[in-house]
């Protein structure tokens, strides 16, 4: 009987071993180091003095760790031939979530280079001890926010092309986030329309780069898109899909808090917890997805309002994650506050929320 539930037992272990889902991960970095993994262009740069470790995970996504450093960066993206424009490119995004704790001066951006002119680029998202500055240009508003635009120049300093002289291109975030979409070759037209001229493609890749500091990150999420339709400011056309995730909205209300089950996201206990944040808008009709959830058996009810006006309810029938969609909601154009609001809890149920997608 003992030999038969020992059979039993590894049995059921084999099984769970072949069940369980692959993932590709790469031994540490701790030196300069480029190359390819799982798809996508990898670098580790670091000058002299203090140390950092960089661990490659499936896809896009990647950790970091850095400890007393001059300056250092962590990156994963695609890198091109200097041959052709974004424009020859396609359409450029990167849909990325991060787990973000600089100790210092540090950044999480989008960076890269182009060529002919030289040029070194960021599309901050959020920062440590210090948000970068130069001299301000302009601004732009989009995915769901507001990005100061500056222009800076270095000289004599590294680059792909040895020591050079080459400016610098910002778009910083006016409040940090550590999830979203980042619409990089709207920032690029941004630039342009201001006399910030971009030659030719050498890199984009989402990076963390620490100077003078310390610090980790946890890049858990970074998918770069290239090819579809463009996404939304004040000069062009939206994108087909902006994700926004709940717990980098701001949160409102006497109980609202963040969650870590059954996803990374916020929970809305009572009347009038919310979250909310402004969305730009070109258009004035799209559709809104809500992925969500309920803390019981329960029904759960969400309210969607912008600009201040209810535009439709969420219902959420179970603990198990759901999506609920509003199809063809008409609203106002420009900068608009979006908040998923609690306004029928009857002391029953509570509303889980993941992410709001817009189309």
């Amino acid at each position: 009987m003992k030999k038969k539930r020992m059979r039993l037992l590894l049995a059921i272990l084999i099984c769970f071993a072949i069940t369980l889902p692959s993932v590709n991960v790469h031994a540490a970095v701790t030196s300069n180091e480029t190359g390819t993994h799982d798809g996508y262009d990898y670098e580790f740069w670091k000058d002299s003095g203090g140390s950092g470790s960089m661990t490659l995970n499936s896809g896009g996504t990647f950790s970091a760790e850095w400890s007393n450093v001059n300056n250092i960066l962590f990156r994963k993206g695609k890198k091109f031939d200097e041959t052709q424009t974004h424009q020859q490119i396609g359409n450029i995004s990167i849909n990325y979530g991060a787990n973000f704790q600089p100790n210092g001066n540090s950044y999480l951006t989008v960076y890269g280079w182009a060529v002919d002119p030289l040029v070194e680029f960021y599309i901050v998202d959020s920062w440590g001890s210090y948000r970068p500055t130069g001299t301000h240009k302009g601004t732009i508003n989009v995915d769901g926010g507001t990005y100061d635009i500056y222009e800076t120049t270095r000289t004599n300093q590294p680059s792909i092309k040895g020591t050079a002289t080459f400016k610098q291109y910002w778009s910083v975030r006016t409040s940090k986030r550590t999830s979203g979409t980042i619409s990089v070759s709207e920032h690029f037209k941004a630039w342009e329309s201001l006399g910030m001229t971009m030659g030719k493609m050498y890199e984009v890749a989402l990076t963390v780069e620490g100077y003078q500091s310390s610090g980790s990150a946890d890049v858990y999420s970074n998918t770069l898109t290239i090819g579809g339709s463009t996404s939304g400011n004040g000069g062009g056309s939206e994108s087909s899909t902006t994700r926004v995730e709940a717990e980098s909205m701001n949160k409102s209300g006497q109980h609202t808090g963040n969650i870590s089950s059954p996803f990374n996201g916020v929970a809305l206990y009572a009347n009038n917890d919310s979250v909310k944040y402004t969305q730009y808008f070109a258009s004035g009709t799209h559709s809104f997805s809500l992925r969500g959830a309920s803390n019981n058996s329960n029904m759960a009810r969400v309210d969607l309002k912008i600009g201040g006006q209810t535009k439709g309810t969420f219902y959420f029938g179970g603990s198990s994650p759901a999506v609920y969609t509003l199809d063809n909601v008409s609203h106002g154009t420009g900068n608009q506050e979006i908040e998923l609001v609690v306004t029928a809890d009857d002391g029953t149920w509570d509303a889980f929320i993941d992410y709001l997608e817009i189309k």
